[in-house]
């Protein structure tokens, strides 16, 4: 038998702390050797969860499962591991202090019969590993003092030539940056209230999902109420976060969309995360029934619109609570077009699905920049993301060629996720605003010259669109 102990003292409530460390779902992101975990059933966190976490090991990876076997909210958790060479029961145990709490952790070894003799030579390797695991990784991740991204020399240059820079876009490219390890993101969100669009499938899901086990509260907006009332179900059943609230709106409607915010500022709930997720590729060209081109639509009017009537929930939460944050869910395919700010409507060319998409994306882009500049002294982040290529309902069903061609190096819609998450939890995120964001990195907007666009044309899509209304009044008339 072999007893690791650590402890360390750290400047935040045991709730926070209990919260993040509770989860060995997150163990990977300060365990010095965890490289991969996972949960192997659909229950809250609690007696009885059950976790696989591999590790690497001098003479390989070494999986292990985890159940919890002892679970005291804000205060203490027992687990069981059990691999190929040992069981081991890591005990967490959260001491509230006058300044935050204390972490005591100890890890009790009991090694199969025919590893005894060898005990005694491996002890100092683990109470190194035991050290790093806590007093680095662990007490670095709850300090959560991390800087402010910065794209890496090698995304960079990567960057500077199309296909390496698509080559990012694949799993293995996430995989890359993911080596690089990832900051810890210990941030408490369940004081915290987020709207997400889209949810019901795809990436939206997974970060409902993500979201939902870091505990915050939850505005879902979907267009299928079967759909929606399904995702809410589960996710409380599997969660066991209760904050999860829908609303149903078609968002390529600025009927509907008017509809969610008079609800949403009804109930004057401040909003500290909003995620403009919701999308869809049209081939042929649609008109909705308001007269909208529906990828102009759904694409860029609609989260225009939500966005600038949900500003004063937004400016209420970075007024409590010092920030705010907006995330534009945006696509690689921007890179493959320029700002048409005359043809918004996609009616001068002949219509192509995936064309209308990366340009409303495109425009997208150049709001995330308008509104980071208008609001920074007004504590609301503004950023955008794009996922690279992941495998969603959504890609397979409205481009199945590319989805046949590339659905071996497509991330998963996890994978894809990752940075919505990451904009949405990780604290050094809330440092840089009006940037794209792939793999938690500033990217450049523009692969080729020959898609800037020019500052007129900028400034003629913001006049276009905050004047959308007036503009169409006579449309609407008619």
């Amino acid at each position: 038998m072999t007893t690791l102990n650590e402890t360390i003292q750290i400047e935040r409530p045991a709730r926070e702390v209990f919260q993040y460390v509770a989860d060995f779902a997150t163990c990977v992101e300060w365990d010095s050797t965890a490289i991969e975990t996972g949960r192997l059933d659909d229950t809250p966190v609690g007696v009885g969860t059950r976790y696989k976490v591999v590790c690497e090991a001098p003479f390989g990876k070494l999986p292990l499962e985890y159940e919890i076997v002892e679970f005291e909210p804000d205060h203490k958790v027992v687990l069981i591991g059990r691999g190929r060479f040992f069981e081991v029961e890591d005990t967490i145990l959260i001491t509230p202090t006058k300044t935050g709490c204390e972490l005591d952790y100890t890890a009790v070894f009991t090694w199969k019969p025919w590893l005894q003799k060898f005990a005694a030579s491996m002890e100092p390797g683990l109470k190194r590993m035991g050290y790093a695991s806590v007093q680095k990784g662990m007490k670095a991740a709850l300090e959560d003092n991390y800087a402010a991204p910065e794209i890496s020399g090698e995304n960079a240059r990567a960057d500077r030539f199309v296909p390496t820079a698509l080559m990012r876009f694949t799993k293995r490219g996430y995989k890359r940056g993911a080596k690089k390890l990832f900051n810890p993101m210990s941030r408490y969100m369940a004081d915290k209230h987020v709207v997400l669009t889209g949810a019901t499938a795809g990436l939206g899901k997974a970060s409902a999902e993500f979201l939902a086990y870091r505990g915050a509260k939850l505005t879902l907006v979907v267009r299928n109420r079967n759909k929606g009332q399904a995702l809410v179900k589960e996710l409380k059943a599997r969660t066991g976060n209760k904050q999860i609230a829908l609303e149903i709106a078609d968002l390529s409607l600025m009927a509907d969309v008017d509809k969610v915010v008079a609800s949403l500022s009804k109930k004057g709930e401040p909003i500290d995360v909003l995620i403009n997720n919701a999308g869809a590729l049209f081939n042929p060209r649609q008109v909705t029934s308001e007269g909208l081109e529906q990828s102009f639509a759904l694409l860029l009017l609609g989260p225009f619109r939500l966005t600038e009537a949900l500003k004063p929930l937004l400016q209420h939460a970075a007024d409590l609570r010092g920030e705010a944050r907006v995330i534009n869910v945006v696509s690689g395919g921007m890179y493959s077009q320029k700002l048409r700010v005359l043809d918004l409507q996609n009616e001068e060319d002949k219509y192509s699905g995936s064309v209308a998409y990366a340009r409303c994306k495109r425009a997208l882009m150049i709001k995330t920049e308008q509104w980071a500049e208008d609001w920074a002294d007004e504590g609301i982040v503004v950023n955008a993301m794009h996922p690279g290529w992941a495998d969603t309902p959504g890609v397979e069903s409205a481009l199945p060629e590319f989805h046949k061609l590339t659905r071996l190096v497509l991330r998963t819609p996890e994978e894809g996720a990752d940075t919505i998450n990451w904009l949405a939890v990780a604290t050094e995120a809330g440092q840089l605003s009006g940037k794209l964001f792939l793999d938690r990195e500033p990217r450049t907007t523009h692969l080729t010259d020959s898609t800037r666009e020019s500052e007129e044309s900028r400034e003629q899509l913001r006049e276009i669109l905050g004047n959308w209304d007036s503009a169409h009044e006579g449309d609407k008339a008619a």
